[in-house]
């Protein structure tokens, strides 16, 4: 039979070191975001001054497309790692309040009058009724 053993704290360090990451992380799309819109600015046209307004050039256009296909993934990687983090979080606690609603049931079963079936009386198997043990 498996068996779980879980350390409720390194749960929770691991995690941390996650958030910590999934921080940095989002100050890194922030950055990117802004250089790759300066990258678009500076990568200049083909023409020039057309009516008055700078046309995009081919990089600019490209670079934008690129950004704004790949969002929803970029998106997806903060949101599938919060969820994960939070995940972890939530399973570990109800592990240890698994484990302590099944310390207090064995207590409480440890701490109950025994039922004792004497010889010549019950249905003779010498069973617990209540907990199905000798």
């Amino acid at each position: 039979m498996t068996r779980w053993d879980i350390s409720s704290s390194g749960v929770e360090f691991v995690t941390s070191l996650v958030e910590d990451a999934m921080d940095d992380i989002k100050k890194d799309i922030k950055a990117y975001g802004k250089d790759v819109q300066s990258a678009a600015g500076s990568a200049g046209t083909i023409v020039g001054v057309h009516c008055g307004a700078v046309p995009a050039g081919l990089i600019e256009a490209a670079l934008t497309l690129f950004v704004e296909k790949t969002a929803g993934d970029v998106l997806f990687l903060g949101a599938r790692a919060a969820k994960s983090v939070n995940g972890a979080r939530e399973a570990t606690a109800y592990y240890v309040i698994g484990d302590l609603d099944m310390a207090a049931t064995t207590q409480h079963r440890a701490l109950a009058t025994p039922k004792i079936d004497m010889p010549g009386q019950g249905d003779g198997t010498g069973q617990d009724k209540e907990y199905g043990k000798k």
